[in-house]
């Protein structure tokens, strides 16, 4: 499920919620059409997810996009799977929503023909309860939620590992799942479930890993709300603008991740997410 959203839609971040979405927004200008000043714009069609990625797109549509020539159509996403198929498909010039291991992952499962630009900001992951206030709080044999999509399952359990809480089998280059967990000292059980449900799981689970995005879409603060958070330093979960292969060199997708690496970019993260919710990779 997806939406459309036009510029100025984000003005207002605390709309962005976990809700479906649905609907579109009027078509945009073809490709090429000119600008009320008469020079050439093109507009891409970009995929995302609402927080923090269509927030950042919309920064950069409202403040950057017209004196580089662009018009940002930006799609919104609620999941991890429609962005990569409608990009496949033609339907999207880009996407901006994950990073690499999912990357890898969803082109080896799907033989994608896509590639990649460098990473713009990391989301740290981080564990959320609301039954109790300090991991040492957790019981033997409590129930945590996970996410099922292998990229970011294997992120879960090695910041898992990362708080002395279990030990991962030695994988090699392979991605570890719950199978490969070694060490379980204190019987934690493992619930498995779509990344977007994690939040809405909470309730029902002694603790859950959440993506960062779907986190902050539900008003949680990764730095202040979390048990344990990993740390954005030499993080390798940068998320970044994916293409077709074909359009990697595009110029217009290009000039658009240059501004995506752009100072502006950078300050606006900075002061949007003044705790370290989002961080710049760049």
């Amino acid at each position: 499920m997806r939406r459309i959203v036009g510029p100025a839609a984000l003005a207002a971040a605390a709309a962005l919620a976990l809700a479906a979405c649905g609907g579109s927004a009027d078509e945009p200008a073809a490709a090429g059409a000119s600008s009320p000043a008469g020079e050439k714009v093109t507009t891409l069609r970009i995929g995302a997810s609402p927080t923090p990625h269509a927030e950042i797109l919309e920064f950069v549509q409202d403040n950057l996009a017209q004196a580089a020539g662009l018009n940002l159509e930006i799609v919104t996403y609620d999941d991890y799977v429609l962005p990569n198929t409608a990009l496949d498909e033609g339907d999207l010039d880009a996407n901006f929503f994950q990073h690499l291991p999912y990357y890898t992952s969803q082109v080896s499962e799907h033989g994608y023909d896509f590639d990649h630009f460098d990473g713009i900001h990391i989301e740290p992951y981080a564990a959320y309860s609301q039954q109790w206030d300090s991991i040492d709080e957790v019981p033997d044999g409590a129930q945590f939620g996970i996410t099922n999509d292998p990229g970011n399952q294997a992120r879960a359990l090695e910041l898992l590992e990362q708080q002395g809480l279990i030990t991962l089998a030695d994988t090699g280059d392979k991605d570890p799942t719950l199978l490969d967990i070694a060490e379980n000292p204190k019987d934690f059980e493992f619930i498995e479930t779509a990344p977007e449900s994690l939040v809405r799981a909470l309730q029902d689970v002694d603790l859950a890993i959440i993506n960062g995005n779907y986190a902050l879409e539900a008003g949680l603060n990764p730095v202040k709300d979390s048990l344990f958070i990993e740390s954005g330093e030499d993080n390798p979960y940068a998320n970044f603008l994916a293409v077709r292969a074909q359009d990697k060199t595009r110029p217009e997708i290009v000039t658009l991740d240059k501004l995506l690496h752009s100072d502006e970019v950078r300050a606006f993260i900075e002061e949007r997410w003044p705790d370290g919710e989002v961080v710049p990779a760049f």
